[in-house]
């Protein structure tokens, strides 16, 4: 199933609107690139509403909030889901500020999300209605681990099935859960950490993959998870053996992801089903 995610995307080159954080667009646009995706961007309410239109699939970050992409949030949100396509909230340091924490519960009010793709923290900011981070990163309190993996799956199993969305937890260990049932994810390097925006580039890609495979959300995102973590993985070597440094390793980041076919997927998986 998760190579088969893959070739879709391939064949399809789904078209994806990210309503995205202006420090990370230009990746986030290379990224869907090169996984196979396109990209298009629109945040201003009277253009992103028709944009989605034409659309297979739509980003919601909230990393840069404002008051004029904020009603285009809700907007592009609400016609994609009257045109059934999928949804992905990235509720970027959600629990940080009052504004961010606010938007984000107000957002899944209002629009259906098909995934909620975040960090721990702020993923137990959705969970809980409150929560502590980093600025935009985990709090290292929050951290999964091997000790508690498995009540981490259970409230996210819980979360999912109360908004209807797959839950997907990043970090060291990776989690990818509908209300039933759980992938564990333990592809990806720590080297990812010191390039911004990898995460709002996954989200794009989980976009993508679920725009390309409609009736299996749950093991879209996860393919697109272990894409990601390996793709990191195959970057660390080459920076290795460059010996070159963050910069260098966000643009090997990106040839990895163009390179990861269905057969590399399988071979390089790190996952295992709970």
């Amino acid at each position: 199933m998760f190579e088969q995610c893959v070739r879709n995307v391939y064949e399809k080159t789904p078209l994806i609107h990210c309503i995205t954080n202006y420090v990370t667009v230009n990746d986030v646009a290379n990224t869907l690139l090169a996984c196979g995706g396109s990209p298009i961007m629109a945040d201003d309410e009277e253009d992103a509403v028709e944009i989605t239109s034409i659309c297979h699939g739509l980003v919601i970050n909230i990393g840069t909030l404002n008051q004029r992409t904020i009603p285009a949030m809700f907007s592009t949100g609400k016609r994609a889901n009257e045109l059934s396509h999928p949804v992905i909230l990235d509720p970027v340091g959600a629990g940080a500020s009052k504004l961010r924490t606010d938007v984000t519960f107000k957002l899944l009010e209002e629009v259906k999300f098909s995934v909620i793709r975040g960090n721990i923290s702020e993923i137990k900011t959705v969970s809980q209605g409150t929560g502590t981070t980093k600025g935009v990163d985990a709090d290292a309190g929050d951290a999964v681990t091997e000790n508690n993996l498995d009540e981490t799956i259970t409230w996210a199993k819980q979360l999912s099935q109360k908004t209807g969305a797959v839950i997907v937890i990043t970090g060291a260990i990776d989690i990818v859960t509908d209300a039933n049932k759980a992938y564990v994810i333990r592809n990806g390097h720590s080297m990812m950490a010191k390039v911004s925006g990898t995460g709002c580039m996954l989200t794009a890609i989980i976009a993508a993959y679920c725009a390309a495979n409609p009736d299996h959300h749950l093991e879209a995102a996860a393919a697109a998870v272990s894409l990601f973590g390996l793709a990191g993985e195959l970057a660390y070597d080459k920076l290795v053996k460059n010996d070159a440094g963050p910069s260098s390793y966000r643009t090997y980041l990106i040839d990895a992801i163009s390179k990861i076919d269905a057969a590399t997927l399988k071979g390089g998986m790190k996952i295992e089903t709970r």
